[in-house]
């Protein structure tokens, strides 16, 4: 029990750094469907951290507090920055699944097991928006209407500006 309560908390300090990293990353792609990609896997990766903490709490264990953002990502020209943002998401999320899946695979606990192969299968559905985002492809959660036409602008990397 005690090794299984050990790797769920791997495993969420993990994914917590990713989401972070992806908070981070959100700030720097500016442009709006790439944004809400972001906002997306934000929300989803948000979701998946509570759903490993509370089988590290069921289990006895504790949690580490969120600590704040994760580190500025990209520089220069915005848009530069954006492509060097997905290409390193791309190489993480691949990199977290290499590392997750086998020690996954060897779970003895079908449940949590069962858990952690939806977070890495989400994993995987985020490396695929990153490589869509990377080719230019605009509709990362769907088709838009015709009638929207093309958006004009871009998200600001801050939420409030005073």
């Amino acid at each position: 029990m005690t090794d299984l309560l050990e790797l769920l908390q791997q495993f969420y300090q993990d994914k917590l750094a990713e989401l972070l990293r992806h908070q981070s990353g959100a700030r720097v792609v500016g442009q709006y469907d790439a944004n809400n990609t972001y906002q997306y896997i934000i929300n989803r990766e948000d979701t998946q951290l509570s759903w490993v903490a509370s089988a590290i709490v069921a289990m006895g264990g504790s949690v580490a507090e969120q600590p704040g953002d994760g580190a500025a990502r990209g520089s220069g020209d915005r848009k530069a920055a954006a492509r060097t943002v997905f290409e390193e998401d791309v190489r993480n999320a691949q990199a977290f699944v290499d590392r997750w899946r086998p020690r996954v695979e060897a779970m003895t606990n079908a449940r949590h097991r069962g858990m952690l192969r939806v977070i890495l299968g989400e994993t995987l559905e985020q490396k695929r928006f990153f490589e869509q985002a990377l080719a230019g492809d605009v509709d990362l959660l769907g088709r838009r209407g015709e009638q929207t036409g093309e958006r004009i602008g871009e998200v600001l990397p801050q939420r409030w500006i005073e």
